[in-house]
């Protein structure tokens, strides 16, 4: 037994939480060349909550220093559940960052099958007859000439579907994905903003297929900042082969349905550059997610409340430097309503008569605007005050700017 096997839980939990934050610096310091490695800790507990992976196996094809792996463990931890229950499979190409993986996981006393070498998940798939039960994944954000224009082009896992373009590997990703996906199981993934409306090279008629297939779970429109990497928005793919009801998970049948999530208005400022969603924020986002799936009676209006009821008033929430998720999961006590300008759960001939665009924003609309109470005649009464107050002090300012330029000799 090594010395990593015989440190009680708290002292590993403290060595990994360690060891998790100079990754988060290092990924911070280097920009776009740490954060390769790294996925923000609430991104990877927003998936984790979202998938919930209580047992069975757990993949990433681009798993970095790890942390999805680390995030379901505690996942499983914190809800009372036994780590013994999963299986951990990975993938990693840099070799110092495959190190990076063994380290962060061996230090929590975690087992994982990373394959036997660094390798490049599209040409040596490790894993290659694994079929996972959840799939979660950080996978390079528009990868450019992941591939030479003859290589792979009969790749059994674009079998049924147009080849992925060489430009660009967004969708030779979420191909790979759904291949290694078991047929009850669950995938959530990032990816750049681009991948939900875009038909160049053939991708729209990939995103056509996997649509018409009914694969599409959920959509989510994250914020800005949030990634050391880039500081533009990106999204959340969640993807099943399976949306028939469920009675082992206590998932409804949703064929034919897909939710879309807006939360780009979400998250707290943590420094001048970055973002973060806070545990409101989550389980806010995951609480209207199991709602939406596990609800047996929808409720056709629309209702002002959020789905998910722990969440409190955005504009009450207080900023946390360290957000971390209740223990205590946020099950629905309500059913799953649409929440304009928030959540849309819409059918496959909505996102048909689209042109198939996944973009959150196209179906949610816009949030009504709350009424102050404030009758329309006061408040013009009080805008025409301000404005004309306004006019009169510009009319001072432009007098004194005169004077001084007079002073100064030039009339």
């Amino acid at each position: 037994m090594n010395n990593i096997d015989t440190l009680g839980d708290e002292e590993n939990d403290v060595v990994g939480r360690i060891y998790e934050y100079f990754l988060g610096k290092f990924a911070s310091a280097e920009g776009k060349g740490g954060g390769e490695f790294y996925t923000p800790k609430s991104v990877v507990n927003l998936i984790a909550e979202m998938l919930e992976p209580y047992k069975g196996k757990i993949y990433d094809p681009a798993c970095g220093s790890g942390g999805m792996f680390v995030q379901s463990v505690k996942f499983v931890e914190s809800h009372q559940g036994n780590k013994r229950n999963i299986s951990i499979y990975g993938q990693e190409l840099n070799a110092t960052t495959y190190k990076l993986a063994k380290m962060n996981l061996a230090i929590r006393g975690i087992s994982a099958n990373l394959g036997e070498v660094p390798a490049n998940t599209f040409f040596k798939d490790q894993h290659p007859d694994l079929k996972a039960d959840y799939i979660m994944a950080n996978p390079p954000f528009n990868q450019s000439q992941w591939r030479e224009a003859n290589e792979l082009e009969d790749d059994a896992r674009w079998a049924s579907f147009n080849t992925p373009p060489t430009g660009n590997a967004n969708y030779a990703w979420i191909l790979h994905m759904l291949s290694k996906l078991s047929e009850t199981g669950t995938a959530g993934f990032v990816l750049a903003n681009g991948s939900m409306s875009t038909n160049t090279s053939g991708e729209g008629e990939i995103r056509k297929t996997l649509i018409d297939r009914d694969y599409v779970d959920c959509m989510i429109a994250l914020p800005g900042q949030l990634f050391y990497t880039t500081q533009i928005p990106v999204c959340l793919w969640f993807m099943t082969k399976n949306k028939r009801e469920d009675t082992e998970h206590g998932y409804r049948d949703r064929q034919g349905e897909t939710l879309f999530i807006d939360a780009r208005n979400m998250g707290t400022m943590v420094d001048r550059t970055h973002k973060e969603l806070t545990a409101e924020d989550m389980a806010e986002i995951a609480g209207t997610y199991h709602a939406w799936r596990n609800d047996k009676t929808k409720a056709p209006s629309p209702r002002t409340d959020r789905a998910c009821p722990v969440s409190t008033p955005r504009e009450s929430r207080e900023s946390t430097k360290e957000p971390t998720l209740k223990k205590e999961h946020p099950a629905p006590t309500s059913e799953y309503t649409d929440i304009a300008g928030y959540c849309k759960s819409a059918t496959l001939q909505e996102i048909q008569k689209n042109d198939y665009v996944l973009t959150p924003g196209r179906y949610v609309g816009v949030a009504e605007e709350e009424d102050d109470g404030i009758p329309f005649e006061d408040k013009m009464t009080d805008l025409s005050k301000r404005f004309f107050g306004q006019i009169e002090q510009g009319k001072t300012l432009d007098e004194s700017i005169c004077a001084n330029l007079k002073l100064l000799g030039y009339e």
